[in-house]
């Protein structure tokens, strides 16, 4: 797991405008948590957190805050502008050695599904997965292998096994199906519902047949 090194400075809580002028200049605010000690409110350049965050691997951050505060840690969570897309705040997590954390970590899907040759598609449904482990076992991500997947099969977290770690995630989550063709699906969808119709029960006239009137 890489390691990446963050420089930050301590802030005081502020109000909403004065921290919306501190986004516009560049700065993005920030907290570390960390078990048994206090919040760490923090703001750094935006261009700094970037490789924390437009990346599908998981990273430790040496964090420096002010001149003295040294942390190891995650990232937790982020938050982006509805509108812009830019990052707005980022939450980070204090790691210690040999204590259990929970972390969030991005799936990665290895080989060809065999469903894909006969003319199905990738679904994927979850990206990233809620794990539980020790700091030295956080992977950069969880490898997925689709190659035995056929056109109509799919990967569930209970199919999914790693050495020391715990998926916290339900385990009838779907995580990657292999589906038909929109096109297909329809047409066999139509198929089914055709074969569902009941007949029409023949219609017999009460009225007198041509024979009995001619006679």
């Amino acid at each position: 797991m890489a390691e990446i090194n963050l420089k930050v400075e301590p802030r005081e809580k502020s109000t909403k405008g004065a921290t919306n002028q501190m986004r516009k200049k560049g700065y993005i605010p920030g907290v570390v948590y960390t078990k048994g000690a206090d919040a760490i409110p923090f703001y750094t350049n935006e261009i700094d957190v970037r490789p924390l965050v437009y990346t599908t691997e998981m990273n430790i951050v040496n964090l420096t805050v002010g001149d003295n505060k040294n942390l190891r840690c995650i990232v937790k969570e982020v938050q982006f502008d509805p509108l812009s897309d830019k990052i707005i705040h980022i939450d980070l997590q204090g790691i210690t050695v040999g204590e259990v954390i929970n972390v969030q970590v991005p799936i990665v899907l290895v080989g060809q599904a065999a469903g894909v040759k006969e003319g199905g598609n990738i679904q994927q449904t979850i990206h990233k997965l809620d794990v539980e482990c020790l700091p030295k076992d956080i992977p950069d991500s969880l490898e997925v292998d689709i190659t035995n997947l056929n056109l109509g099969d799919s990967i569930t977290v209970k199919d999914l096994n790693y050495d020391n770690i715990k998926i916290l995630d339900t385990e009838d989550s779907v995580i990657v199906s292999v589906v038909a063709p929109r096109g297909i699906e329809e047409e066999a969808e139509e198929e089914v519902a055709a074969e569902e119709v009941p007949a029409e029960p023949e219609v017999i006239p009460k009225g007198k047949s041509e024979e009995e009137q001619e006679g």
